[in-house]
């Protein structure tokens, strides 16, 4: 084939998830050999085309506006290469760590095994961590108006870019040499629940011969769904869709220790009435879908020297506002409350203590949070005898502070007892205090974190020697960075004071530096080889080496073959590294208490308990190693197939100990000091569980194999236009994590894939999409979910429509429908714990159908 061909092989290579891609092979051969050369993520080395040995999708700014999606997150999360671990400000609560974050998590190896980078270089981690200690780059920091492309890699690439590139890499192309203005607005909101989005964005630029700036301000704003508007997957009760019933057993009325026996609330309603047990829906108080509103700006520029060298500049800013909620705040008999006999309303006439109760009446616990990250490089690049370097500083920072006022739930037990003693609060009843008296009771909490990065680097890239006919191109560059991160609660929390709610502390600081170095070794016209190797020293665990090499073979023009091999790691997160004490909270029923369901047994209500992290030392990094295999098929200009076998093995996983081994291995004793128990009341063995300590080790082991299938096909409508059909699947055959294999379980979907067919005519436009997960057991315990086999959680396909219209050289509108059928997701028993509301939150979206409209012209 000519020129073009090899374009519209890159055009495949990097497939289009599902929307319209750029089709290489439609350019012009002069339009071709003007085309740059440039670094492709997963190589230092510049090319003249895409196409390389490494599977790269490539998500490009049309294909983004024609998603309808306003925010990163929402485009990633629906690609077929997202599983578990991907998260976002969905289902924020008063027990989430990260709130107002997101993070991609690539095959399902967790959101802290995916490397993001924004052109190529790393950025500065969330404040807060995912999961207590999980460090990962918060894209919702990324505004979608100022990116130019997304590269996601789906290989291992630490012998390029160092620690966190196991699972692969997302790279955020931002727009650049822009010469113009452009205004973009959009807004849309579902159908149902009272839910919508306002983004907005201008892009300004201007560019002579020898310089150029381009200034990006974007908005973004989305209102609140909370569980009340949610109906049947807003409410703990799910058994009467045949679920389970995980109401809390901490109510309001609640229940007493009354001369050494549980005793219910006289005025505990009929339907709360669980034996001894007054239970309480949190459900409808939640946050499904958080408030929340982005503002940033990105300015980038450069500016030529001479001839041979440029500077630059890259500025962002970004400013975050959020908010998550929870239920009123529970508590136990760990709080210590009592109330006297002499108290107004005590109905046992005794001093009592309070087992089981929630001040509702307080409201519910309602966190307001802001983050603010900045970003600048600033650097050199040239070329010199016919190599190309660069040059660069970095510094980068995210603060987020975490803010509760008296009149967001915040009770302090202490203030609790004072009013109760005085008998001015009246824990009884379900009685609603008085105003003044809450206020008595509440409290103002504040959480502050902050990570810091510092980084310089240098590169240099060309072609090196001869080998035959051929040259030897190398890439070689070494890096120093220095990294901290602190993640500081409120005291209140440290000296035991609030109840119910997660809190963590961390705190370290590291320095690190590498050098790499890239070999592309051609030995004939149809066949070369990528050698690459790099060298990370840390300052807290020492050093590690990681090769990889790469193969690409072409046989006959249309048709070409590739293979990786690699070799990876992930060091310690800081937060893991500097873990203070922090809790989180876990349903689960105290089975040595409750071996049997038993309605008149207190310890069988459901409750969250308390678990106790701890900092680790000696955390070793974990090791990985990819291989990926695969083949490019042009079998037409129309139309070509891609297809990828791929295995990750990630040893060493730095994990929680599973707390279900932990509570197995202690909780059947009373002197236990790792699970502690308060003291037993008269004729029992074991008193309330109060809290589990555990930590994180290297103890977990992940392995996957799978898949990868992507095609498109054009056609050609004569007088009608062309429509461009595409598909992306991906299929997991195996996810085994310490040995238990979770593919085809629960969050494990083994099927994922995208499908669209885009129509274009002149001035109109139409996209169609089909995105569908596969079906999937639904949950069982670790220690059975081999040898069990549960009930199906259904797949799901979603339909977006988009329709779009040029009015004018410069103006476009478009209308579209997200998920145009109003699918709910498909019913879920769930874990007990993270999902407890009829769905798998991690796989699905309950937001339902989403109309929007977009207005952008061009000055």
């Amino acid at each position: 084939m000519k020129t073009s061909f090899k374009y519209s092989l890159c055009a495949l290579a990097v497939s289009s998830l599902g929307y319209s891609n750029v089709s290489f092979a439609q350019q012009s051969d002069e339009q071709t050999a003007q085309v740059e050369r440039i670094e492709v993520t997963g190589s230092r080395i510049k090319r003249n085309d895409l196409e390389g040995a490494a599977p790269i999708d490539i998500i490009n700014r049309d294909e983004i506006a024609k998603s309808g999606f306003s925010n990163l997150q929402q485009l990633l999360e629906r690609t077929p290469v997202a599983g578990t671990g991907t998260f976002s400000t969905r289902g924020n609560n008063q027990d989430s760590t990260a709130n107002g974050g997101a993070a991609i998590s690539l095959r399902g190896f967790g959101s802290d095994a995916t490397l993001v980078l924004i052109n190529g270089r790393r950025v500065a981690v969330s404040a807060f961590a995912e999961n207590i200690a999980n460090s990962f780059v918060d894209i919702n920091s990324i505004p979608v108006a100022a990116i130019e492309r997304v590269e996601i890699l789906k290989d291992g690439a630490s012998a390029v870019y160092g620690s966190d590139a196991v699972a692969g890499v997302v790279n955020i192309i931002l727009r650049k040499d822009f010469d113009g203005a452009e205004l973009s607005v959009s807004h849309g909101g579902t159908t149902g629940p009272s839910y919508d989005e306002t983004s907005a964005s201008l892009v300004w630029g201007t560019e002579t011969d020898d310089a150029n700036a381009t200034l990006i301000l974007d908005y973004f704003k989305n209102t609140v769904i909370t569980g009340a508007e949610m109906g049947r997957f807003g409410t703990a009760d799910q058994s009467p869709y045949g679920g389970q019933d995980l109401r809390s057993s901490r109510g309001f009325p609640g229940n007493f220790i009354v001369n050494g026996e549980t005793r219910i609330d006289p005025g505990c309603p009929a339907a709360q009435t669980f034996g001894e047990t007054c239970v309480y829906d949190y459900g409808p108080s939640g946050m499904v879908i958080p408030a929340a509103e982005r503002v940033g700006a990105i300015f980038q520029a450069s500016q030529s020297f001479t001839d041979t060298v440029e500077g630059y500049v890259e500025l962002s800013v970004q400013h975050n506002r959020s908010q998550a909620a929870g239920a009123a705040t529970p508590l136990d008999g760990d709080a210590g409350l009592t109330v006297p006999g002499t108290h107004p309303n005590n109905p046992f006439g005794v001093d009592i203590a309070i087992n089981r109760f929630r001040t509702v009446d307080a409201g519910a616990r309602v966190w307001d949070i802001e983050s603010d990250s900045l970003r600048l490089v600033a650097g050199l690049r040239g070329q010199l005898k016919g190599w190309d370097w660069d040059i660069a500083a970095q510094k980068g920072r995210s603060e987020s502070m975490q803010t509760g006022s008296k009149q967001q739930g915040w009770v302090r037990t202490d203030f609790l007892q004072e009013q109760i003693n005085l008998g001015n609060y009246n824990p009884f009843g379900g009685t609603f205090n008085s105003a003044e008296v809450i206020d008595a009771i509440t409290t103002s909490l504040v959480r502050r974190g902050e990570s810091h990065i510092t980084a310089y680097d240098a590169s240099i890239s060309g072609e090196a020697f001869a080998l035959g006919d051929h040259m030897v191109s190398v890439a070689a560059g070494v890096e120093y960075r220095e990294e901290d991160a602190f993640d500081q609660p409120d005291d209140q929390f440290q000296r035991g004071l609030i109840f119910g709610t997660e809190s963590v502390s961390a705190q370290a600081q590291r320095d690190q530096y590498a050098a790499y170095v890239e070999l592309l070794i051609p030995v004939a016209d149809e066949l070369e080889f990528t050698v690459a190797g790099r060298y990370d020293h840390y300052s807290d665990f020492g050093s590690t080496t990681n090769p990889q090499l790469t193969m690409k073979w072409r046989p006959v023009d249309n048709f070409t073959m590739r293979a990786s091999f690699g070799q990876g790691f992930r060091a310690p997160s800081l937060a893991q590294i500097g873990l203070g004490p922090s809790q989180e909270s876990v349903f689960f029923t105290d089975s040595f208490r409750c071996p049997t369901a038993d309605a008149g047994n207190p310890a069988c209500a459901a409750t969250d308990y308390t678990i106790v992290f701890v900092g680790t030392e000696g955390l070793q990094p974990e090791e990985s190693e990819t291989f990926n295999l695969g083949a490019v098929w042009q079998v037409t200009d129309e139309f070509d197939v891609t297809v990828d076998m791929w295995s990750i093995t990630q040893d060493g996983k730095i994990d929680k100990n599973d707390y279900e081994n932990v509570y197995n291995a202690e909780c059947n004793n009373q002197s236990s000091t790792v699970c502690l128990r308060l003291a037993p009341l008269p004729g029992q063995t074991l008193g309330e569980l109060s809290r589990l300590f555990n930590s994180y080790v290297n103890i977990s082991s992940q392995e996957a194999t799978g898949i990868d299938l992507s095609t498109s096909y054009r056609l050609a409508l004569q007088d009608m236009g062309q429509v461009r059909f595409s598909l992306d699947w991906s299929y997991i055959s195996k996810f085994e994590k310490d040995g238990i294999d979770y593919a085809g379980e629960y969050n494990y979907p083994q099927h994922r894939w995208l499908a669209a067919a885009d129509w274009s005519h002149g001035d109109w436009g139409v996209v169609t999409s089909l995105s569908y997960v596969g079906e999937f057991e639904d949950y069982a315990a670790p220690d059975v979910v081999e040898s069990t086999t549960t009930r199906s959680i259904d797949a799901q396909m979603l339909l977006d429509v988009q329709a779009r219209y040029n009015v004018t050289e410069k103006l476009q509108l478009s209308l579209g429908v997200n998920n145009l059928l109003d699918e709910d997701p498909p019913f879920a028993i769930g874990d007990g714990d993270a999902d407890l509301y009829g769905y798998a939150s991690r796989v699905h979206n309950p937001r339902g159908q989403y109309v929007y409209g977009k207005v952008s012209y061009r000055f």
